[in-house]
């Protein structure tokens, strides 16, 4: 640990660490696609295996693998799962080092055994569109009071879960009024399209899906949500020099690489839209709409996104899902906060 501490003050001396060639097209020469990291030597990256899990892939490796920044100097095994919650699950396995999701699984997955086996050690901005709860196209369904004694699936431990809440809340409907019942993004959307279940509660492709299907808006989430997502890693991972620099170096070429993904939107989506079966000019427009409401990238954590957590855990706490009194402030680690502040600034 001593040497650990000495490490971590030799980084904090040599700020800033991550220094990233801007405007990074597929065409330009090798050396201006290359992130470098600044250790004076100190970091071997030999040997070191960063095993990242992700709920989609425009989430990690896919946007560094369009923007050329995927050639790290660290072995990287990125995993593409159904859903943040079993990004978290895989976390707790100690299955991997560094995963992505929303506000929502850390809360539930801090819980369990040995606290879930994380820390959130960064915030990433994006966009709350294409959160939704939805119904059948032909659905006689047109409120969310509308929906007492009906069955709801919805994506357990995820945003889905907290703004299916908040709309029923709102609505003045109790979460006992209706039939929720807990399903992947696969599951769920194949469920509604079957007339299994009355509404879903889901986000990203899955209400994209629904929409091409002929699913129609019940109700936004745009505007309960905060915008704040989370990368998490493991206490170990965190604690190992090596892993730590390599964590803050696969941070750094994400937040870049999606400063490169609107620069280029046109090339990023030729190379993401084939991999979730959308045409590319439909994702051109979906993700410019997505980028003009937030941007996606990295900041530090803050008292804000703490607060915001937190009653994100006040609202579970009074529908009964989580005991009462839990500060969840316990499961952020500030240790990255210092060299995210000197990524550069895109709001």
């Amino acid at each position: 640990m001593k040497n650990y501490k000495v490490f971590l003050l030799s980084l904090f001396l040599v700020f800033p660490l991550i220094l990233i060639g801007c405007g990074i097209s597929k065409t330009d020469s090798e050396s201006t696609k290359k992130v470098t990291v600044n250790t004076n030597g100190d970091v071997d990256f030999s040997g070191v295996v960063l095993r990242i899990g992700a709920a989609e892939g425009k989430n990690g490796q896919a946007v560094l693998e369009a923007a050329g920044l995927d050639k790290t100097p660290y072995k990287v095994e990125f995993h593409v799962m159904q859903g943040g919650n079993l990004v978290l699950e895989a976390m707790a396995a100690n299955q991997i080092d560094l995963g992505t999701g929303s506000q929502i699984p850390p809360i539930f997955a801090s819980q369990s055994r040995n606290n879930g086996n994380l820390k959130i050690i960064a915030t990433k901005k994006s966009t709350t569109l294409n959160q939704e709860l939805v119904v059948s196209a032909n659905s006689p369904i047109k409120s969310v009071a509308d929906l007492k004694g009906k069955k709801i699936a919805y994506v357990k431990s995820t945003t889905a879960h907290y703004f299916l809440a908040k709309m029923l809340e709102n609505a003045g409907v109790s979460w006992n009024d209706v039939e929720t019942i807990a399903m992947s993004t696969s599951d769920g959307l194949s469920a509604l399209l079957t007339g299994e279940v009355d509404a879903l509660a889901s986000y990203g492709n899955a209400i994209r899906s629904a929409h091409a299907k002929g699913a129609v808006t019940l109700q936004s989430a745009d505007k309960i949500l905060s915008g704040d997502f989370y990368w998490y890693a493991t206490p170990e991972a965190i604690q190992d020099p090596k892993k730590h620099a390599a964590i803050l170096d696969y941070l750094s070429r994400f937040h870049e690489a999606n400063e490169w993904a609107r620069q280029h939107p046109e090339e990023w989506a030729a190379h993401y839209a084939p991999q979730i079966n959308q045409k590319t000019q439909d994702y051109v427009i979906q993700y410019n709409e997505e980028e003009k409401q937030a941007k996606t990238r990295i900041v530090p954590i803050d008292e804000t996104t703490i607060a915001s957590e937190q009653d994100i855990v006040n609202t579970f706490s009074k529908l009964s899902l989580l005991k009462a009194g839990i500060d969840i402030s316990k499961i952020f680690d500030r240790s990255f906060d210092a060299e995210i502040s000197n990524f550069k600034k895109y709001e």
